[in-house]
């Protein structure tokens, strides 16, 4: 096949992944090997399709394709770097979390991007003392204990996003620890016309719906405020004029019927009390007894035993 048919060949298949998939995973594989790529595959078998290729040929097609569909335009930007799509119609955070969930631990290597920070814990290494200079080189504290390297203390060997120098790399190798862990991320999302960050996909029913009603009461309180009736104010004035209308009828003779109850209240509050619960009453009948027997020996106190005429 010629490298003009293969290209024809590839325009139609992103074609047509495009018309048939509505949302569109575009994720970085850096460090991704070609079994961890085919696991990927086999773990969205059925749900979901991944597609390859150059920059060049994807930015292209896109280029020609934007007649169809102009919102292809807004993936344009994303097309860079080490990139391919994951197309797809099910749910955005259960395939996101199957892409994510495939990873594979490495090696730090010289010159690699520390994806996360590496921190060497204390802790003896098994080494002989022989290579106490290489990490004293590094500036890692460490003593002789039973003719062995032991480190001291935690260790902040290499800051997130800066490079692994050969040092470092060939001191973890060393210590056998491989800090980074490496797989598909994904970069942006595009779900019908629309790209955002999967950070969205983490939002929940209930934060959304705190963050709304957070905006009605913004919007009840301005418009109260200025006097603006709005949907979300209306409730509130309405509530507010009942409340002025029930106390000029509880200061004036006027009775309509939502005032009746509470002037009849005002008139004799007893007839509106609740009756005490049995035990209480129990117990409120227990302590009668002894609280008059305090009461007595406290005027017995008071007087001496004598009236105020003895």
């Amino acid at each position: 096949m010629s490298k003009g048919e293969k290209k024809t060949q590839y325009f139609k298949k992103l074609q047509n992944l495009l018309e048939t998939y509505n949302s569109i995973f575009i994720v970085t594989v850096d460090n991704v090997g070609s079994n961890q790529m085919h696991q990927i595959r086999q773990m969205i078998r059925g749900e979901g399709v991944i597609l390859m290729g150059k920059n060049t040929m994807v930015r292209r097609a896109l280029k020609v394709l934007l007649d169809v569909n102009p919102n292809y335009e807004k993936l344009l930007p994303f097309v860079k770097g080490n990139v391919g799509f994951v197309f797809t119609n099910c749910d955005l955070k259960d395939i996101r979390t199957k892409i994510l969930s495939n990873r594979v631990a490495a090696p730090a290597k010289a010159g690699a991007l520390a994806p996360v920070d590496v921190v060497i814990p204390a802790g003896n290494t098994g080494m002989e003392p022989g290579k106490t200079s290489f990490f004293q080189a590094l500036g890692v504290p460490t003593k002789i204990t039973r003719g062995t390297i032991e480190i001291i203390n935690d260790v902040h060997l290499v800051k997130s996003g800066s490079k692994v120098g050969p040092s470092e790399a060939t001191l973890l190798n060393m210590l056998n620890i491989s800090p980074f862990t490496y797989g598909m991320d994904v970069v942006q999302v595009y779900d019908n016309g629309t790209c955002f960050s999967s950070e969205v996909l983490d939002i929940t029913d209930e934060a959304l719906m705190e963050h709304f009603m957070s905006g009605v009461q913004n919007v009840a309180a301005l418009s109260l405020q200025i006097g603006f009736p709005t949907v979300a104010s209306v409730p509130h004035l309405l509530i507010n004029n009942y409340k002025n209308l029930l106390a000029i009828s509880v200061a004036t003779e006027y009775t309509f019927d939502g005032s009746e109850k509470i002037k009849a209240y005002l008139a004799d509050p007893s007839a509106f009390a609740v009756a005490a619960p049995v035990a209480s009453g129990n117990a409120t009948s227990e302590a009668a007894p002894a609280a008059a027997q305090e009461e007595a020996a406290e005027e017995s106190d008071d007087d001496m035993g004598f009236g105020l005429f003895d």
